[in-house]
């Protein structure tokens, strides 16, 4: 493998698909129906250069301080071997660096908020180690993305993106949960914490259910605050289908299929967002 590709291995760059449809979806949304959602090609391609380097930053801090952590656990134990601890410093700073530089780039307002958003995506490298919620900080982190686009094309805050990261946060800490499943007895073994240790899987994987149903309530009210037309509706029907596949898989407790019914479950409700949005944007507006 090549060294670029060790480096997107080693940050899992294809899991940015979970986060930046939603920051796309506010993003079109908030440009609203005169534009047919479209903030242009320049803050466009700020929005998405803000988001690699944030997940960059983040991903390259995690790992930086899971070290040791992911050595003695099965699943992780190769990526130290992908790219050295040396390497991966630099590349957070210079990530953490260019995100700063491009929120200058969009508005002030943006610039000023991005250390607090990079204080809340490395936060939450730690919150394993003093607290069961660490699913929900996970959340929390990502759930920043849609408010972040929002304020970049709008340059104030609203009710509509408040409302989408609600349900991004639910969303990501369910499925987050569940891929905790995979790494119960390591994190018990290593004294880390998560909801699965501390409630058991059957009822973790049921507040998992619970937070899912939360996500689905917070796209239809996001709906129905950005006065979305009926076709945004109907487009979010076959989400709690997939929502259903994907927890049927995890109570299987098969730990292949589990990597793959979160990856591929959740990628497919992220462009399916972004698509419906974009769709109601251009179709439903005229």
């Amino acid at each position: 493998m090549n060294p670029l590709g060790r480096f997107l291995t080693f940050i899992r760059f294809s899991h940015t698909v979970f986060a930046l449809p939603f920051a796309l979806g506010s993003m079109v949304v908030a440009a609203g129906a005169g534009r047919h959602g479209w903030p242009g090609w320049r803050l466009f391609g700020l929005i998405l250069f803000c988001m690699v380097f944030a997940r960059t930053a983040a991903m390259t801090f995690n790992r930086i301080t899971d070290w040791e952590i992911d050595k003695r656990n099965p699943r992780t134990e190769g990526r130290h071997r992908l790219l050295s601890k040396g390497a991966a410093i630099v590349a957070c700073l210079i990530s953490s660096l260019l995100f700063l530089g491009t929120t200058a780039l969009i508005n002030p307002l943006c610039f000023l908020l991005s250390p607090v958003a990079l204080a809340l995506v490395f936060f939450y490298s730690f919150t394993k180690r003093f607290t069961h919620a660490a699913q929900f900080f996970l959340g929390l982190a990502l759930s920043v993305s849609p408010v972040g686009a929002w304020l970049a094309v709008t340059g104030s805050f609203a009710w509509s993106p408040i409302i989408l990261a609600a349900g991004v946060l639910c969303w990501v800490a369910g499925f987050d949960i569940i891929y905790a499943t995979q790494d119960v007895e390591t994190d018990r073994r290593e004294g880390l914490h998560s909801m699965v240790v501390w409630l058991g899987v059957p009822r973790a994987l049921a507040l998992a259910g619970f937070l899912h149903l939360l996500m689905l309530l917070a796209l239809v009210l996001f709906g129905l605050s950005a006065q979305m037309p009926m076709i945004y509706f109907l487009g979010l029907i076959p989400v709690p289908f997939l929502l259903v596949c994907e927890h049927r898989i995890a109570r299987s407790l098969d730990l292949a299929k589990i990597n793959t019914a979160f990856f591929e479950t959740n990628a497919v409700i992220g462009l399916l967002f972004v698509v419906i949005v974009t769709l109601a944007r251009v179709l439903g507006n005229p």
